[in-house]
């Protein structure tokens, strides 16, 4: 009687085939990761591939290509990653595409786990706090679901140009308070939804990253969508993001989703700056009591957590509703207010970190 067995089930005498090629190759991307990591990036004192500077490295016989993520003033990198791979006795040859945004020194992105925790406020409020060191600051708004961005600069009703530069085509930033902006609420008509699907997306959003006239800046800031889609992903895969603030309000719900956003970043090399805890609590305007509405502890709970910095406690405060509604950011307009000051001890933080013009680094001291 014939022996009938499941195509599903392997006989015991099934081996598993084995490419040699596929063995080769794969030790020579783990040899070329290696060199690559011994190639530091000294403002941040860390090397490229823990920064995420690193993306789509192929090895194809003895050939090594990658894309380098960096700023106007780390080209110098793609020598000495040519240098360190040229040391591999078997790599022929090292293809570096330098992907940047022309006149862009730092790239950050700002993010939230989920809608409604105050993303977009922060990022507005830490342009402005950038901008008060003396820092040259642009500010994308990237947040397709809810771009908010021009009204808290003041700027709902502007229209986008394009203008003709040596690179071709360029949308014209807008300006508001000294901050150049470009937002994708500026495209849609007034009061319209934003109803995009993922090849328009794509498009769109690459667009906003290799087609804008920045020119020079010291910090470009991208408010991101919440979560952790697809429009965020392509944001971060598109552009030489070196670092990501995220933010988070007290409850355990919002700390939840911050938690899933981080591992994100961090599965695709980005590096996590901190995290910033917005409506952090009420200062009472009769006695100065504070007073946590929505709980406590959550922002350092996490920033233990995860081994996160928590750059900043934001408080509750009517001034700040006013001046988003009015397009006149609190840090230009009060630079005494509690938010104020949290976010001027953020930007110096950052200029520290990222800045290497002494003149922003002796104010932020």
């Amino acid at each position: 009687m014939p022996s009938h067995q499941s195509p599903f089930v392997k006989s015991s005498d099934d081996t598993p085939d084995v490419e040699p090629a596929d063995l080769v190759l794969e030790e020579r991307k783990q040899a070329a990761v290696y060199c690559l990591k011994q190639v530091n990036e000294p403002t941040l004192r860390s090397n490229i591939v823990e920064l995420g500077m690193v993306r789509n490295l192929r090895v194809v016989d003895s050939y090594v290509y990658l894309r380098l993520y960096v700023g106007v003033h780390q080209l110098s990198l793609k020598e000495q990653v040519q240098t360190a791979l040229g040391a591999l006795k078997w790599c022929k040859k090292a293809y570096v595409e330098i992907c940047t945004i022309p006149g862009v020194r730092t790239t950050l992105a700002i993010s939230s786990g989920k809608g409604g925790v105050g993303k977009s406020t922060t990022a507005v409020n830490l342009a402005a706090a950038l901008k008060r060191t003396g820092a040259s600051v642009g500010l994308l708004d990237a947040d397709i679901y809810g771009p908010n961005v021009p009204q808290m600069l003041g700027l709902a009703h502007s229209a986008v140009e394009v203008i003709e530069t040596d690179a071709g085509e360029r949308f014209q930033p807008l300006e508001a308070h000294g901050i150049k902006v470009m937002s994708v609420g500026l495209l849609a008509a007034p009061e319209h939804p934003l109803a995009w699907r993922g090849p328009v997306l794509h498009k769109i959003i690459t667009q906003f990253i290799q087609e804008v006239a920045w020119g020079e800046l010291d910090y470009l800031l991208i408010d991101l969508p919440p979560g952790t889609g697809d429009a965020q992903i392509t944001i971060i895969q598109e552009s030489p993001i070196c670092g990501v603030v995220m933010v988070t309000t007290p409850q355990q719900v919002a700390v939840s989703d911050v938690r899933r956003s981080i591992h994100m970043f961090r599965q695709v090399g980005v590096p996590v700056l901190g995290l910033v805890e917005n409506m952090s609590y009420l200062i009472c305007e009769c006695c100065g009591n504070r007073t946590s509405i929505f709980g406590s502890g959550g922002g350092e709970q996490m920033a233990q957590e995860l081994a996160v910095p928590l750059l900043g406690e934001v408080p509750i405060d009517s001034k700040i509703c006013h001046g988003s509604d009015t397009g006149q950011p609190l840090p230009l307009r009060d630079e005494t207010a509690q938010l104020s000051i949290v976010f001027e001890a953020i930007a110096q933080g950052l200029n520290n970190t990222f800045c290497s013009n002494p003149r922003l680094v002796s104010q932020s001291l």
